[in-house]
């Protein structure tokens, strides 16, 4: 199946909504997605820079609080 959408004619709002539908939607499904391998060694280094203060983060929520205010 070909799915198209008219990403030239959406807001920037539509696509993030847009995103979130698609991500929900595999989320529901996470059993069935395997990660890469790489996936792993990513999650470690990102890990390592985070308990050596060298990086922070937030939560989910919170960045898509943040960047719907900026986008909006």
């Amino acid at each position: 199946m070909d799915i198209t959408l008219p990403l030239d004619q959406m807001s920037t709002m539509e696509k993030l909504r847009a995103m979130e539908a698609l991500w929900n939607d595999l989320s529901r499904r996470e059993a069935e997605l395997e990660s890469p391998a790489w996936h792993g060694q990513v999650l470690r280094e990102r890990e390592e820079r985070v308990a050596s203060g060298k990086e922070s983060f937030v939560d989910w929520e919170t960045a898509k609080a943040q960047l719907r205010k900026r986008l909006l």
